[in-house]
């Protein structure tokens, strides 16, 4: 189990936010935390800190400078995510990225574009790939949704659709939408499946609020999954001490 950060960027600031509440024309996005510091602060301190595979997200436009000043301070330390298409995913890993993480672009329309996913293969090779398969519940089983999470896909994930999507790509992001940014514990039954699931390196996003919870998060997913955390964090406003966190998973998950 490895602690994964994240630099969430909108309106080119470092923010977290409730990220359900985005893409919505009739509701306001709400955002928990905006920071005084600039993106590549924090990836400097990610450097500092040894942590890899921390994910940078763009969430709409105008975020573009920050995303590549964050990419400059950590070359190879950090992914990206956000609008990447097989036109734009090298110029992100030229520009640093280890990885690009891509969902939107690949289900449109409702459905998987095997087509786009195998372009995106090509351009950029499957060990620059992570696909964030980020989900909701619906009728008792989990549907990957998209454009901002405002709209279900038919991809269900389960095991079947999990083993065939990890030949594409060299690891897994999936965001827990209905917990995300919401600091109200984490969506277990998706832990559990997600653990039993998957067979390439996994990180999980939504929910994670204290060391209890990173501890019942360990022994759910038997140490098997990664962790990012948002909003809860110190460094973000929330309660959750940063440093904590860092030495607790470099312990291997010990108090």
């Amino acid at each position: 189990m490895e602690f994964r950060p994240c630099i969430d960027l909108h309106d080119g600031k470092v923010k977290q936010i409730v990220g359900s509440t985005l893409g919505h024309t009739d509701q306001e996005v709400i955002e928990n935390f905006i920071s005084d510091y600039d993106s590549s602060y924090y990836a400097n301190m990610f450097a500092e800190d040894q942590l890899v595979g921390g994910h940078v997200i763009m969430l709409g436009s105008g975020n573009e400078h920050a995303a590549m000043s964050a990419l400059a301070a950590y070359p190879g330390g950090l992914q990206v995510g956000g609008g990447i298409t097989s036109e734009n995913a090298k110029k992100y890993i030229d520009a640093g990225a280890s990885h690009v993480i891509v969902t939107s672009y690949i289900f449109h329309d409702g459905k998987l574009d095997i087509n786009r996913l195998e372009q995106l293969v090509h351009a950029i090779g499957k060990k620059h790939l992570v696909i964030d398969l980020s989900c909701r519940m619906r009728d008792n089983k989990w549907f990957v949704v998209t454009d901002k999470w405002t709209k279900f896909s038919d991809f269900e994930v389960n095991a079947k659709t999990i083993a065939y999507i990890e030949k594409f790509c060299d690891e897994l992001l999936i965001h827990a939408v209905d917990v995300e940014g919401k600091k109200g514990g984490m969506q277990e039954s998706l832990v559990r499946d997600l653990a039993a699931w998957t067979s390439i390196p996994t990180t999980y996003a939504g929910g994670v609020r204290s060391l209890e919870d990173l501890e019942k998060f360990k022994a759910i997913s038997n140490g098997k999954l990664h962790i990012t955390i948002g909003s809860s964090l110190s460094i973000f406003g929330g309660d959750l001490p940063y440093v904590e966190v860092v030495n607790y998973c470099k312990k291997g998950g010990i108090l």
